[in-house]
């Protein structure tokens, strides 16, 4: 009974052991997608962090100490130019004007006394009635006398200046801020504002960022040549070098700018130098004082690989692909990579044009690994 027990038992082993065997020799390749490697012209940029600045950002200043006594805008909107945006009490520079004025009648009556006064010295110096030292002293009086006129009127018109302080009007056409003091408040002397708003014209922005000395070079040629162009030589599809902004969401700016200032100096504490891009800005979305990276073209990669992200194991430091052998097996290969171009890498070496990689189902597969691939589709797009 032991023995027909055993027996059994064997071919049942045997049996499910053939089974597994079975199996696996049926087991199916892991599906995947894979795409064909391709070349292409890759421009290479450089990232800036730079901060954004109106056209024309122009402080309104509190020229005259006194009480604020109106707000004449809505703050945050659009003012026009010559607007009307602040007054201060103005009742102390009005009396100082009334004053001035009457210097000057008083000055200008003193003139005319002086004038007369030498007027009949002359005659009688003629025929010795006087002497000519008595003339010289009427001479004498009367230009003191157009001098303190002179001195009256000056006054008059500094006193005229300061009443005119007394209402600040818009500079230019902008958008104006918050003001940083209310009515009643007394402006113009520290620590009270002198600065009460900024006027900032932002059809156009400017962008100031720091590029290192290392790079500073091409960027400073292009920009030389751009100002040796005469304007008969720029045809309506000519576009200076262009500039372009990464917005803080990530997004890139809709439009391009360009490179319109160097400054004198490169810093030698930084190494840097300061550039200037401006950039449209139709729909006022870009606001003084937000950051932005401003991207630089330094030159373009002729017939270099670029494959997507995803293509790419990285680790520590290591990037590696599964291409897709003759066999329709993958086997793992190591790379070089460049530039990260949006979802992109761009290979240095390791892989060649019209080569095979594994696309979708990476983590399902390794070294060795039979697939089951379908080609996809795919193209490098820049923008």
């Amino acid at each position: 009974m032991n023995k027909i027990y055993g027996t059994s038992l064997l071919a049942i082993t045997l049996l499910l052991g053939g089974c597994k065997e079975e199996t696996q020799k049926v087991a199916l390749p892991t599906a995947v997608s894979i795409i064909k490697v391709v070349q292409t012209d890759l421009p290479i940029y450089k990232e800036y962090v730079g901060t954004i600045y109106g056209y024309k950002d122009i402080p309104i200043r509190a020229r005259v100490e006194g009480f604020l006594e109106t707000i004449d805008f809505e703050e945050g909107t659009r003012v026009n130019e010559g607007q009307l945006l602040y007054t201060i009490d103005s009742q102390p520079f009005a009396a100082d004007v009334a004053a001035a004025k009457s210097k000057v009648a008083e000055a200008e009556t003193k003139l005319v006394n002086a004038e007369n006064e030498l007027a009949r010295y002359k005659p009688l110096a003629d025929s010795k009635a006087v002497s000519q030292s008595d003339v010289d002293a009427a001479q004498a009086t009367r230009d003191a006398a157009e001098a303190s006129l002179h001195a009256a009127e000056a006054n008059l018109e500094m006193s005229e200046i300061n009443l005119s302080y007394a209402t600040m009007r818009s500079p230019i056409n902008g958008i104006i801020g918050k003001t940083s003091a209310r009515v009643g408040e007394y402006v113009g002397k520290d620590p009270n504002p002198v600065i009460l708003n900024t006027v900032s014209r932002l059809d156009t922005v400017r962008v100031q960022f720091f590029l290192p000395e290392a790079q500073y070079l091409s960027v400073v040629r292009s920009y030389i040549e751009e100002k040796k162009m005469e304007p008969a030589e720029r045809d309506e599809n000519y576009e200076r070098t262009p500039v372009s902004l990464t917005l803080s969401d990530g997004n890139i700016y809709e439009h391009n700018g360009h490179v319109d200032f160097l400054d004198r100096n490169i810093e030698e504490s930084t190494g840097a130098i300061l550039i200037q891009a401006s950039f449209p800005n139709p729909d006022r979305i870009l606001r003084p004082g937000s950051y932005a990276k401003v991207r630089l073209q330094f030159s373009t990669e002729i017939n270099t690989i670029v494959i997507p992200q995803r293509c790419v194991n990285e680790t520590q430091g290591t990037y590696s692909v599964m291409v897709l052998s003759d066999s329709g097996t993958v086997q793992s290969r190591q790379i070089d990579v460049g530039e990260k171009v949006k979802d992109s890498w761009q290979v240095t070496s390791g892989l060649k044009k019209g080569e095979q990689i594994v696309f979708e189902g990476l983590q399902k597969v390794h070294s060795g690994s039979k697939v089951a691939p379908t080609v996809e589709a795919y193209s490098f797009e820049l923008e």
